[in-house]
């Protein structure tokens, strides 16, 4: 089943393995977790997205933000990937029964070149300590893309704050 969520919907539980064992966003709650979902290691915009993500990473550890990024490649792709392209800054968790790229709505009808295929679409969330979307971007352009969501992290949190 195929769900979408939208910006104050409880995000949805997951738990994913990483280089580092098992990730649940559950416990990560009491703190903003950035959840950006990619396509596939070692491609062009993911790489460019991860290194993005990847050298604004002290900035968002310092926002107290937790970074994972999620898509369907195993986990001995993902320590290649960080590996070849030096993100040790990232989590990147592995999704290949797409269950939780499903849960957020992000699993979707792609087509290339006249060829329909099922894919990521590139999506970034922002779940605050609560559990719930603060902010969703869909069908994400790279370029700039994680100074935006640094920007919005920083946004989000004042509101938080406030509520």
């Amino acid at each position: 089943m195929i769900s979408k969520c939208d910006v104050g919907d409880q995000a949805p539980d997951f738990d994913l393995p990483t280089d580092a064992g098992p990730l649940r966003l559950g416990d990560l709650r009491g703190r903003f977790v950035v959840l950006f979902f990619y396509p596939k290691d070692d491609t062009t915009g993911c790489t460019a997205e991860a290194r993005d993500f990847n050298r604004l990473a002290p900035r968002f550890a310092a926002a107290g933000a937790a970074l994972v990024g999620v898509s369907p490649d195993s986990v001995a792709r993902h320590v290649n990937f960080k590996r070849k392209h030096e993100l040790d800054a990232l989590t990147l968790a592995s999704d290949p029964s797409h269950a939780t790229l499903e849960a957020y709505g992000v699993w979707k009808e792609k087509t290339l070149y006249g060829r329909k295929y099922m894919g990521v679409e590139r999506t970034t969330a922002i779940v605050d300590p609560e559990g719930r979307i603060a902010r969703l971007w869909r069908g994400v352009k790279v370029a700039g893309h994680a100074e935006e969501v640094l920007a919005a992290l920083v946004e989000a949190q004042a509101a938080f704050a406030r509520h």
